[in-house]
């Protein structure tokens, strides 16, 4: 399973890089894996601004479908529209061109609330 170190996660198994203010967020190669065959991603909440853990959008696998929370609180400035045509790129690629949005950060004193890539090995027993 691959964890990245260089990013923050989440327990909902979202991934983070931060970038000054902006910060890309996709799901885990752990939550891909657990979803399956992904097969539809939506966030019908670009440039709006919520709060953290509020739901951004869903990922519809062949088995299910699933919220996707906001790790940090800001404005949902860019959805990775590849994704509209092939969504399947967040079960290939999923810390790459599997991203799903960019956030423009409101409160940058939360990304100390997101746990490293040793707490999610921890988390899903990696």
């Amino acid at each position: 399973m691959n964890i990245p170190s260089e990013l923050k996660y989440t327990k909902d198994h979202e991934w983070i890089r931060i970038e000054g203010d902006i910060a890309t967020v996709g799901i885990t190669d752990f939550a891909q894996g657990e979803l399956g065959d992904i097969v539809y991603v939506e966030v019908e909440t670009l440039d709006e601004k919520l709060e953290k853990e509020e739901v951004f959008g869903t990922v519809e696998a062949v088995k299910t479908v699933s919220d996707l929370f906001l790790p940090l609180s800001g404005e949902i400035v860019e959805f990775n529209e590849a994704l509209e045509d092939e969504p399947e790129k967040v079960n290939t690629d999923p810390y790459g061109e599997g991203w799903m949005i960019k956030i423009k950060l409101s409160n940058t004193s939360e990304i100390d609330d997101l746990m490293s890539d040793a707490d999610y090995k921890e988390l899903v027993g990696a």
